[in-house]
């Protein structure tokens, strides 16, 4: 069984189904409403979980009705929360989400997710000696993230960063990052360059290599020569929520395979992903993506 050791949020997600998004100070009737799990870390532990893998999870809760919940959900996908603190003084995190004709709007609020530290990357540190890769992504304290890329080159095991909420990063450390996972608009941010730049030579300029996620399209990736394209899977869109932690977890899953699998099956479990309502909500199996892969040629 593959080991995967996710850092990273835990949220409660605040979700309205709307007709489109609202301007300011405008009003409008909203089709739904509901709280489903959430988190960047929390989503990509999940996702790890179901597609096989045994996934531990380094974070931070509230000692509040949401903290106690969420964590009750992370246990019931079997995500070990050893080290998954639970503070007394402080709120869990939010996000409140807004789904319109199959896109998003998102605010978090960190919250506890805020206090995630160093410290407790090291204290996981037997998990992630053993763990088959690392995962990580940026709604935690940037300390931490470094904390996690550097200890994971040091005991000489991929750690994939997942940079977003996007803003650059010190080249001495990003370096040291097995991959980096951004769509094209963090990948500019990342590297400080401009947007409109041709995401291709944005790749080969990163100090590491790059999986870059392209929506529908799919996705490109490069360890040592050009970019090669992975295409997409086509997929009725209900809500993109989740779609690249999904990508996120499964490329770590699947790694092993070596990268060109792995990316493709990554690709293939965000589509599935899409096609139901919430972060979590449509995050697949194994067996789901084992079809999907056994009926397409993509």
């Amino acid at each position: 069984m593959t080991r995967i050791v996710v850092v990273g949020s835990i949220n409660m997600d605040l979700v309205t189904q709307a007709p489109r998004f609202v301007g300011p100070g405008e009003t409008i009737l909203g089709e739904r409403f509901l709280t489903v799990s959430g988190g960047k870390g929390a989503n990509q532990a999940v996702a790890a979980a179901r597609l096989g893998a045994e996934v531990a999870l380094v974070g931070a809760l509230g000692d509040d009705a949401f903290g106690r919940q969420l964590r009750a959900g992370l246990a019931a996908e079997s995500v070990q929360l050893d080290h998954v603190a639970q503070l007394a003084d402080s709120a869990s995190g939010t996000a409140s989400i807004t789904v319109a004709a199959g896109e998003n709007q998102i605010i978090v609020v960190p919250a506890a997710n805020a206090r995630v530290t160093p410290a407790q990357v090291e204290g996981a540190r037997s998990l992630i000696e053993r763990a088959d890769a690392v995962l990580v992504q940026m709604e935690i304290p940037l300390d931490t993230v470094e904390a996690t890329v550097r200890l994971g080159h040091r005991l000489g095991v991929p750690v994939i960063l997942n940079p977003a909420p996007a803003q650059q990063l010190p080249t001495d450390w990003l370096q040291l990052a097995r991959y980096v996972t951004p769509n094209q608009h963090e990948l500019a941010i990342l590297l400080g360059a401009d947007s409109a730049e041709d995401f291709r030579a944005l790749m080969q300029r990163s100090p590491c290599p790059v999986v870059l996620t392209r929506g529908d399209d799919g996705a490109w990736y490069r360890e040592q020569a050009e970019p090669i394209h992975q295409a997409g899977f086509a997929v009725e869109v209900v809500d993109s929520t989740g779609a690249g932690d999904t990508f996120n977890a499964a490329l770590a899953v699947f790694l092993h395979e070596g990268l060109p699998h792995a990316v493709r099956k990554a690709c293939a479990a965000a589509a599935l992903s899409v096609t139901k309502l919430g972060a979590q909500g449509g995050m697949p199996t194994l067996q789901e993506l084992n079809a999907l892969l056994g009926r397409t040629t993509v």
